[in-house]
C-alpha cells in the first residue's frame, strides 16, 4: 500500500482511528482526570507534547537500535518526555499539576505512547511521525474535551469555571455557569458516570457510523434496482 498523505494521517488521528472512541485507549486517566474543560485540556496538551516528543526520537533513533532493546529504549524515552512535561507543569501551571496528580505521569503506561512509537514512527522520517503525534493527540484531546465538558457541566452546572488554573489569575472566576452546583448531579463527576457517558457517546458514534452505512449502501443498490 501506497504510504499515506498527510490529510490521511490527520484523520486517522482524528476519526478513523481515534485513541479514545475507536482504539479505546488510554481510559484510566480518560475516566478519571475529565472532571472538568481544563482539566481535560491539561492532559490532553501534556499527552501531545509527550507524543510528539516520543515519535520524533523514535523516528530518529528507531532504525538505529537493535530490534531486541527497541521496546526498551521506547519506553526510557517517553518516561523521560512524560518526566520533562511534568517538571515543566509543576513549575508553570503548579495548580493544575496538582488537580491532575498521578494521572500526569502515568501516560508513561498510556498505551498509544508505545503503540505509536513502535507501530509508526519508528518506520517514518521525523516530519510524518510528528505529525502522527499531533494528530493521535488531538483525537485523544477531544474525546477528552467532549467527557470533560460533558461532566462538568451536569456535575458542577459550568463550563471552563476552572481556567485560571491554566491561563492565570486573569481568568478567575471566568466560564459559564448554567445553574448553581448545588443541583448539579454528582453521578456525572464520579467514575461510574464517566463510563456511563463514555458509554452514550460510543453508542450515538456507532449508530451514526449505522446511519451511514445503511445509506451508502441503499444509495449502491438504487441503481440495480431501477434498472431491473
Amino acid at each position: 500500500m501506497p504510504p499515506m498523505d498527510s490529510r490521511g494521517i490527520l484523520k486517522q488521528g482524528l476519526i478513523d482511528r481515534n485513541p479514545g472512541f475507536v482504539q479505546l485507549l488510554g481510559l484510566c486517566p480518560l475516566l478519571a482526570v475529565s472532571t472538568s474543560v481544563v482539566n481535560a485540556l491539561g492532559l490532553g496538551l501534556a499527552t501531545i507534547a509527550v507524543l510528539m516528543a516520543s515519535n520524533a526520537i523514535a523516528a530518529v533513533a528507531g532504525p538505529r537500535v537493535p530490534r531486541e532493546v527497541r521496546l526498551a529504549v521506547f519506553v526510557m524515552v517517553i518516561a523521560a518526555a512524560v518526566t520533562s512535561v511534568e517538571l515543566a507543569m509543576a513549575a508553570w501551571w503548579p495548580g493544575l499539576h496538582a488537580a491532575l496528580g498521578i494521572f500526569l505521569p502515568l501516560i508513561v503506561t498510556n498505551c498509544l505512547v508505545l503503540a505509536r512509537a513502535e507501530s509508526f514512527a519508528s518506520r517514518e522520517p521525523v516530519h510524518r511521525a510528528l505529525l502522527d503525534g499531533l494528530a493521535m493527540g488531538l483525537g485523544f484531546l477531544l474525546v477528552l474535551l467532549a467527557l470533560g465538558a460533558s461532566r462538568e457541566l451536569i456535575g458542577r452546572g459550568s463550563l471552563g469555571a476552572d481556567l485560571d488554573l491554566l491561563f492565570g489569575e486573569r481568568f478567575a472566576g471566568s466560564g459559564w455557569h448554567v445553574f448553581p452546583e448545588a443541583h448539579g448531579w454528582l453521578l456525572a463527576l464520579l467514575p461510574p458516570g464517566a463510563f456511563i457517558l463514555l458509554g452514550l457517546m460510543l453508542a450515538l458514534g456507532n449508530a451514526r457510523a449505522a446511519a451511514r452505512r445503511s445509506a451508502a449502501a441503499a444509495a449502491d443498490a438504487a441503481p440495480a434496482g431501477v434498472a431491473s
